[in-house]
């Protein structure tokens, strides 16, 4: 079978490994995590050689650069060679945003509080 032109984008992340299952991805691009070229898309999106598709995972974006396109989840080395990792290097340790926690018995946030956790957790107006 010829490869084809495109692929779904919720297939392609699934197929490349970047989610467990297929709803854990489309889960995902409906809740905004995944753009392609700077803009976000929708799960039936189809995706082309070339592309740039931003991945949110565990709060760092993932860039990766569409060099193959996959229907079938394959194993990590063949899946590796379908993108290519244009993900800068993360951040030390040390430069990470400090844990906010709060004493137990406090009550809930304040509204100036609760600002300042969204600030911290990056949530602020985009």
């Amino acid at each position: 079978m010829a490869d084809p032109a495109s692929v779904r984008i919720d297939v392609w992340l699934w197929a490349v490994r970047m989610y467990k299952t297929r709803s854990n991805a489309t889960t995902a691009i409906r809740g905004g995590h995944v753009r392609v070229g700077g803009e976000h898309v929708k799960p039936a999106y189809k995706v082309k050689v070339g592309e740039e598709v931003r991945v949110r995972i565990s709060g760092f974006d993932r860039i990766l650069g569409v060099k193959k396109l996959l229907l079938k989840r394959v194993g990590a080395p063949i899946a590796a060679e379908a993108y290519e990792d244009r993900t800068p290097p993360r951040p030390p340790r040390e430069f990470y945003a400090p844990i906010v926690t709060r004493d137990r018995g406090s009550g809930r946030p304040t509204k100036r509080e609760r600002r300042e956790i969204d600030r911290l957790h990056g949530r602020d107006a985009d």
